[in-house]
């Protein structure tokens, strides 16, 4: 008896769990989060390189990173990085913000941006592109 509830239990269970990774989760929106999870991560890491690869290859080759601003990011580390998720504009794009802390390497002063994001789905290659470019990382007036 106690084998049959346990089978019962396991079973329901898959099944739960089964239903809730259906639960408007399709494969471009679980490849979205992925994504943005991924370029935050880069972000919080401070690592510009990898992060340059989440930008559309369209937009890179359009405004490529030279020397003097992969300088400038050189200079800087990241404090914190905080975004609102990101917000539907469209069935292929979405906006995020992203309150980002920067520390200046060389006296270790401290200021936020607000970086305004736009991520758009290319479906040929089922793949989401940060199309906004990196964050532009000059302190801003309040």
């Amino acid at each position: 008896m106690h084998k049959a509830i346990a089978v019962s239990i396991c079973g329901s269970m898959i099944a739960l769990l089964a239903g809730c990774a259906s639960l408007g989760m399709d494969d471009k929106s679980l490849a979205r989060d992925e994504t943005l999870g991924q370029y935050g991560s880069a972000l919080r890491f401070g690592d510009f390189g990898s992060a340059w690869q989440f930008i559309d290859p369209k937009v890179r080759e359009a405004h490529p990173l030279d020397a003097a601003a992969k300088a400038r990011y050189n200079r800087v580390e990241v404090g914190a990085y905080q975004t609102d998720g990101p917000m539907p504009l469209d069935e292929n794009t979405v906006q995020q913000v992203a309150q980002i802390t920067l520390v200046i390497k060389s006296s270790q002063a401290s200021y936020d941006i607000i970086d305004h994001q736009t991520w758009k789905y290319d479906p040929a290659a089922k793949h989401w592109w940060l199309e906004s470019g990196l964050p532009d990382i000059a302190p801003q007036q309040q």
